[in-house]
This record gives structure tokens, C-alpha cells and sequence, in this order.
């Protein structure tokens, strides 16, 4: 004869999972932050203490510009065409076509050049770092390196985050300029308008209010985005698939930031 298990010591069974579940879930997120506070730590400490290694951040400079330019400048283009050809037809039933130019500069340069530079240099930049990063970890490379007191916080972290601090700024202002003249490419597929008349009327209303707040949000996605990379990378497991789990990992983490970083920046621009 089977004996019945009351329905109260199953709902205290369940109960102690659950808070079990919790409290596994909240002591992981803890050393989550502790790790990431103390990744940080070590960045800013070295950062300021440590001679830069001048030639790894030329080197790393290059090859974020060398990586990304040939799909910012298709990308760039392509927003440009977009933007103007979806939005010719709205303008035109209202009579205000002259407007275009302005509208598709404001819109590039204010928002879809930011952003979306980032998220193509997340996707292309972030994973890269993360890889490399992570297959050193696995090989022992940075082990080693720690055991002959080479430091690779400044040697391998410090370089690869300051470089892309500064690039993705440059190639934000690359795309934008391919955004315009892909825009002017769409105006010309209607009218025949020239490109010194398109570039003046799409500057008439540009203001300083609009380019500052875009370039200094862009340091701040460079920044995300190369503190993301290397601290997946750098913080990689020893097997062979957490190359690709750290790779996977910036990209979403760094996305998902950039986008909050984006949202926070509108908001203070919003109240100046």
C-alpha cells in the first residue's frame, strides 16, 4: 500500500527549490558584478600608472578601421537610398520635397550614423576581440603571460579598448558622409539635383546641437563595445567551445548595451 504525500510538505518542497533556484541565481549575479567591478578596476588602474603600448593601439587602430570600413561604406550607402526613397513620397504629398535633404542629413547624423556604425562594429569588432581574446585564454597565451610579468591587462586590454574609444567616432563620421551622398544618389533617381545644391540643402538645417551629442555618444559605443570584447574574451572558459560562447557573448552583450547606451544619451540631449 503507497502512502500519501501530504500536499502541504509538496508545496514546501517546491517552495524550497524556488528559493533555492534564487539564491543560486543571486550569489552567480553577485560574482557577476564583483568580476566586472574589479575588470574595470584594473583597466582604470593601469590605464593611468602604465606607459600605453603605442604600437599595439596603432596596430589595433588599423585593423578596426581596415575591418569595418568596407561594410560601413555599403551599409552607409544603403541607409542613405532608404531613407530618401521611402520618404520622397510623404514629402511630395505635402509639397515639401526641398525638406528632404535636411530631413535624411538630421536623421543620419544625429541617430542612424551612431548607431548603427556601433551595432555593425559590435557585431564585427566585438566578436573579433572576443575570439582572439578567448582562444588566448584557452592556449594559455595570457597565463603565460602573466608567469613571465608581462602585464595583459596593458598589453592586450588597454590598447584594443582605447582604439576602439577613438575609431568608431571616425567611422561614425565616415558614415555619415557615405549616408548623405547615398541620399543625394536617391534624390538623383527622381530629380537631377547636383551634389554642392544637395550638400547645402541638407546642411541648412544641421546645428551644432546636432553633430556634438552624436560624436561624443559614439566615444562612449567605442568604449562599450571594446570593454565588452576583451572582458569575454579575457574571462573565457578553458574549453575549445568558449571561443565561440565568448564570441557570441560580446556581440549580444555589447548590442544589448549600445542600446541603452543610446537611449540614456537621447534623454540627456533631450534636457540641454
Amino acid at each position: 500500500m503507497q502512502t500519501k504525500i501530504p500536499s502541504s510538505h509538496k508545496n514546501r518542497t517546491k517552495t524550497n527549490q524556488v528559493y533555492k533556484r534564487i539564491k543560486e541565481f543571486l550569489i552567480l549575479f553577485f560574482i557577476k558584478v564583483a568580476n566586472v567591478v574589479d575588470y574595470l578596476r584594473n583597466i582604470f588602474r593601469n590605464l593611468f600608472s602604465n606607459r600605453l603600448e603605442f604600437q599595439e593601439f596603432l596596430k589595433q587602430c588599423y585593423q578596426i578601421g581596415n575591418k569595418s570600413v568596407g561594410l560601413i561604406s555599403i551599409t552607409g550607402l544603403i541607409i542613405g537610398l532608404v531613407l530618401t526613397i521611402q520618404s520622397r513620397p510623404s514629402l511630395v504629398n505635402f509639397g515639401a520635397v526641398a525638406m528632404l535633404p535636411s530631413m535624411v542629413a538630421i536623421s543620419i547624423i544625429r541617430e542612424m550614423g551612431p548607431v548603427i556604425t556601433a551595432l555593425i562594429c559590435a557585431g564585427k569588432i566585438g566578436s573579433s576581440m572576443g575570439a582572439e581574446l578567448g582562444s588566448m585564454r584557452v592556449t594559455e597565451q595570457i597565463d603565460a603571460m602573466e608567469v613571465s610579468n608581462t602585464n595583459p591587462i596593458n598589453f592586450l586590454i588597454i590598447p584594443r579598448v582605447l582604439a576602439a574609444t577613438i575609431m568608431i567616432p571616425v567611422l561614425t563620421l565616415y558614415a555619415d558622409a557615405i549616408g548623405i551622398f547615398g541620399s543625394w544618389l536617391g534624390v538623383n533617381i527622381k530629380d537631377n539635383v547636383s551634389l554642392a545644391l544637395f550638400i547645402s540643402q541638407a546642411f541648412k538645417s544641421v546645428e551644432f546641437i546636432d553633430i556634438v551629442p552624436a560624436i561624443i555618444k559614439s566615444f562612449f559605443f567605442g568604449a562599450v563595445i571594446g570593454l565588452v570584447g576583451c572582458y569575454k574574451g579575457y574571462n573565457a572558459g578553458r574549453g575549445t567551445e568558449s571561443v565561440g560562447i565568448a564570441a557570441n557573448s560580446a556581440v549580444v552583450t555589447s548590442s544589448l548595451l549600445l542600446i541603452i547606451v543610446d537611449l540614456i544619451a537621447v534623454q540627456i540631449t533631450d534636457l540641454l
